[in-house]
């Protein structure tokens, strides 16, 4: 039944009426759709999803959603010390509770595939990849009149041993005809995406509809394609109800869906384009999308879809059984499917893929267990984009907002008057609540201005609910043991289960009704693998091998000055491994370290000053702001002591990992204070078996943030960038996580080399408008790179290579369109009395695609069945016109390597294949805290390193959302307007919280380290 209460009263529990619904791993920790991330003190382990994106995790099929969430409770304690004395006096602070919990998954299923896939099958490169006419056609783009200057590919590279691989591209084949596109509009209009996309569900069965049904594709929005001619008008009468009843219900909403025809798509001007023949403004996009629906429509119906622009969907079957990643949260296999032309062959690209999925069961059960594992906080994040199943009434509803529990939320009822809603169902729906003090949840319509509100006992989550936020540590520990695989694991999946499951090559609709077919074997393709450089260091020789080497008898090219330097012990809780100042293993750690860095090149001046701060307890300082502000303060007294003179660095021992500990001391150090610090974690520092490598990796990042040089490349690796005087610069943006406050601004950097050996790079960071991916602020950071690269050269460059990463192929013409301009107005601007133009390129480096390469004999691969570092592609999966390569520089750790996809799309400089190719390689082995090629050129590593950084001085904004405290508290608290009554419109809430994280950012880096490279 429907109860509704009084109209007046704002608050109502109703029934259903109508239409209201609603990577890089093996080098740091990962991130998710810009999450957050693993750090120099293990800060996160590789994310499972969300925006965001991996940076070549080695669990690469993972769906990335940011790092892990909550922290255990920690006890009570005495005082520590008087602030900054190197004593280790005071109370002993109250234990530091477990939190996280959850099942371990005990690593992926072991398989008996073999360690290469189909070795002992020939592998026959397609006759296409060696016509003539290929390189004929590369060749004739010279002569090519080129509009808005898009690069064409100069040619092919042909340096490095030629070998055979295999792609995970299946060859599709679309027979002639015209494919008809219609657009849907719907009466009244249905704005709401949930609603239209149930709309879409009831309209396939229609009896207008159902006979079409064997060769139509929708997009469950607006669009739909036919490969046959649909009677026009076309308007179709849909009366709506939700998912889970059995019918229409009295006074629903009634809909009238009208498919116009819009067009037609011809597959033969694909082809022509397939072979370099159409115009070069002719863009595939309408059909290959069009192709897209068609391919995917049977999975959608089948499986779960999950994502928008990355579409994958998921299955569960008796044969392979989901793993459970905790008490609440489930991992599901499936694949990812994308439609991509290539040189004369239409292809579909096939991954594995893995995503979290809710554990069905009584919502009551899940919100207790994440309680139970969460420090007991309110579970905003975990219910965000739930959709449940009410129990009572029987519809699904997504999860609009969680309230306060079914015995303290009231509301106004017509014949109750205030009532709470545990009282509500007690008398009105006989039902008495086991959990009373649980949350109740507002299920209303997105567009409702009365909450309707649902016990969570009385909400079932039902299988295929995908779990669309955070997951916590454990949880991504387990997804990531899960979904590591190795490659020959992979490629039989994506062979002999991939197609299979998506009904790529069964007789199945709509694919049959558009006479698609698709072949059953991996595409073969040519493939090359490039050569390591040599590499120089001061004193000794690097024996690179898979692209690795050790330092264990080397010196620094140019070691870092260190006059003097402070150990500053943090002590966070009783479990501190450290006690007391005369602790000797504190004695031997800062000795030990001091004598890594001197046999590694650097000079160290001076004994090291002891400096100890004791933390507040998490209980009652669960944001750890007096816990910062004691260390802040205890920083501040010691330089004051020593006449205002800052140490060299800071060398910090961390107790515990901590959301809040980490970010706030180097936003004390970056912006307030302006001092280098390096951390270490003392569970790990203090292990003498690892102690050498762990202070090695250490002394790297440190000698680089003094402004030393920890290796250079020889000579004729450098030659294409030192011929003529050239800046590298790396750009990016990362954004808000799960567990930001909505209107967290994203933070872009631009970095850029200020040296001749492409070692040093300074770093300019902005806030920006939040989720906005091109650089707001260029032309001012591009300006600051310039001036100082002048002041370290005493000139400007004479070429500017851009490194430009996280930028998707949709938003090419973007950089265009936004970023060219701002650079072209820098080059003008830094030199306002003299003219400066150096030639500029522009090269896309893209991880987030799904290209998957497979050596085809086990002398080709390495121990892991891999391909081997130094791989490279650019035949056969590549652009037809555009200067595009996959390059796997680095070695993959475990799982399946994923290569970076580089893009030219703005090339003044006329750069040759083997030229950009090989030297990005080579220039893949100077990230300057590893001994070993890494999978993203350094450039744009740092640039998404110094993002993080960034991100740390708003960190406030980024780790609060599932706090109790909403956005105008936390606003409010950083300086915003208070809100005494009603609500604050939502846009105004967003920007409340952008300006008040903005002036939390106040003018950004601390001028003492701005030249530096403080961030590594």
């Amino acid at each position: 039944m429907s109860i509704r209460g009084n109209r007046a009263g704002g608050n109502v529990l109703r029934g259903s009426r109508g239409g209201e619904r609603g990577q890089r791993g093996g080098e740091r920790g990962g991130r998710g759709d810009r999450g957050g991330r693993g750090g120099p003190v293990g800060r996160g382990v590789p994310g499972s999803g969300g925006t965001g994106r991996g940076r070549d995790s080695p669990h690469s099929e993972v769906s990335r959603r940011g790092g892990f969430q909550g922290q255990g409770n920690r006890g009570g304690g005495g005082r520590g010390p008087p602030r900054g004395g190197p004593t280790f006096g005071g109370g002993p602070r109250g234990g530091r509770g477990g939190g996280g919990g959850g099942f371990r998954g005990g690593g992926p299923p072991q398989s008996n595939a073999p360690l290469i896939f189909a070795e002992n099958r020939p592998a026959q490169i397609d006759a296409r990849l060696a016509d003539p006419g290929l390189n004929r056609l590369v060749a004739s783009f010279k002569d090519l009149a080129v509009k808005n200057d898009k690069v064409l590919r100069p040619g092919f590279g042909t340096l490095g041993k030629a070998i055979t691989l295999r792609a995970n591209f299946f060859a599709v084949r679309v027979p002639k005809g015209p494919i008809y596109e219609y657009r849907v509009a719907m009466n009244p209009k249905a704005d709401v995406k949930n609603i239209r996309a149930r709309l879409f569900d009831l309209l396939e069965n229609s009896a207008q509809c159902a006979p079409h049904m064997g060769y139509i594709a929708h997009d469950r929005s607006e669009r739909l394609v036919s490969k046959k001619e649909l009677p026009q008008p076309l308007d179709i009468t849909i009366p709506f109800y939700d998912e889970g009843l059995s019918g229409p219900q009295p006074g629903g909403s009634v809909y009238t869906v009208s498919i116009e025809y819009s067009g037609t798509l011809d597959p033969d001007e694909l082809n022509r384009f397939q072979e370099g023949k159409s115009a070069l403004d002719y863009d595939p996009l309408p059909i290959i999308s069009a192709l897209n629906l068609v391919l995917q429509t049977h999975a959608s119906k089948t499986g779960v879809r999950v994502g928008q622009n990355q579409i994958r969907h998921f299955f569960k079957s008796p044969n392979e059984q989901p793993i459970s990643l905790s008490l609440r949260v489930e991992a599901w296999k499936g694949f990812f499917s994308s439609v991509r032309p290539t040189y004369k062959q239409l292809m579909v690209n096939v991954n594995v893929a893995m995503a979290a999925f809710y554990v069905p069961g009584n919502l009551a059960d899940a919100v207790m267990a994440f309680e139970r594992n969460s420090a007991g906080g309110m579970p905003h994040r975990f219910t965000k984009g739930l959709k449940v199943r009410v129990i009572h009434l029987g519809y699904k509803k997504p999860l609009k907002s969680i309230c306060g529990s079914a015995r303290q939320q009231t509301f106004k009822h017509d014949v109750y008057d205030v009532i709470s809603v545990e009282e509500y169902f007690k008398k009105a729906h006989n039902i008495t609540l086991r959990h009373p003090n649980l949350p109740v949840f507002d299920v209303s319509g997105p567009n409702s201005k009365r909450p309707t509100y649902i016990p969570a006992e009385l909400c079932e989550i039902e299988h295929g609910e995908s779990y669309r936020n955070k997951l916590d540590g454990d949880e991504t520990a387990n997804m990531i043991k899960y979904a590591a695989q190795r490659p020959g694991v992979n490629a039989d999946a994506i062979v002999n289960r991939g197609p299979r499951t998506l009904g790529l090559n069964e007789p199945v609709s709509p694919i049959s009704g558009f006479g698609i077919t698709i072949s059953p074997e991996m595409a073969a393709i040519p493939a090359r693998q490039l050569p390591a450089p040599s590499l120089n260091y001061k004193v000794g020789r690097a024996n690179i091998r898979d692209g690795g080497w050790n330092i264990l008898d080397v010196k620094f090219h140019r070691g870092a000055v260190v006059d003097t330097w402070w150990v500053m012990v943090v002590r966070d809780g009783p479990q501190s491994m450290i006690q007391a100042p005369n602790d000797p293993r504190l004695t031997k750690l800062i000795q030990g370290f001091k004598r890594k860095c001197l046999s590694s090149g650097m000079q160290v001046r001076s004994d090291a000053r002891l400096v100890a701060v004791m933390l507040d307890n998490p209980k009652v300082d669960p944001n750890r702001k007096s816990s910062i502000d004691k260390i802040r303060q205890v920083i501040k007294e010691n330089i004051a002591a020593d006449k205002g003179k800052k140490p060299s660095f800071i060398l910090v021992l961390l107790s515990n990992i901590d959301n809040f500990i980490y970010p706030g001391i180097k936003r004390i150090g970056d912006v307030e204070i302006g001092v280098h610090t390096v951390h270490m974690q003392l569970k790990k520092a203090l292990l003498e078996q690892k102690q050498d490598q762990y202070f090695s990796n250490v002394a790297l990042k440190l000698n680089t943030k003094l402004g030393g040089m920890n290796h250079l490349l020889d000579a004729v690796s450098m030659k294409w960038l030192t011929s003529k005087k050239t800046m590298i610069v790396g750009m990016d943006v990362t954004h808000p996580g799960p567990s930001s406050v909505e209107g967290t601004p994203s933070i872009a950097a631009v970095v850029a080399s200020v040296d001749d050996s492409f070692v040093q790079f300074p770093a300019s960071m902005r806030p920006q408008k939040s989720k906005e991916e091109m650089i707001q602020e260029l032309e001012e950071m591009m300006v600051e790179r310039l001036t100082v690269y002048q002041k370290f050269n005493k000139r400007f460059p004479d070429r500017v290579y851009v490194y430009r990463d996280g930028v998707s192929e949709g938003q090419y013409d973007l950089v265009f369109k936004h970023e060219l301009p701002q650079m072209l107005e820098a080059f003008k601007k830094v030199s306002p009395r003299t003219v400066y133009r150096p030639k500029l390129s522009i090269i896309i480096c893209g991880k987030r695609h799904h290209a998957r390469f497979y050596p085809t004999t086990s002398t080709e691969a390495d121990k892991n069945g891999n391909t081997k570092p130094g791989t490279v592609v650019d035949k056969g999966v590549t652009e037809v016109f555009g200067f595009d390569w996959y390059l796997q520089a680095h070695a993959g750790l475990q799982g399946t390597v994923r290569p970076t996809h580089y893009t030219v799309i703005y090339d003044e400089n006329k750069l040759g294949a083997d030229e950009v190719q090989q030297g990005t390689h080579t220039a893949s082995y100077l990230y300057a805290r590893a001994t070993k090629a890494v999978s993203l050129v350094p450039a744009a590593y740092y640039a998404d390193l110094a993002c993080e950084r960034g991100r740390f001085y708003i960190n406030e904004f980024l780790n609060l959302a599932d706090d109790k405290t909403d956005t105008e508290s936390v606003a409010t608290g950083s300086g915003g307007p208070r809100q005494t009554k009603g609500k604050i419109d939502k846009e105004a809430k967003k920007k409340m919280v952008y300006d008040s994280a903005v002036a939390m950012w106040g003018q950004g880096l601390h001028d003492s380290i701005k030249d530096t490279m403080f961030y590594i």
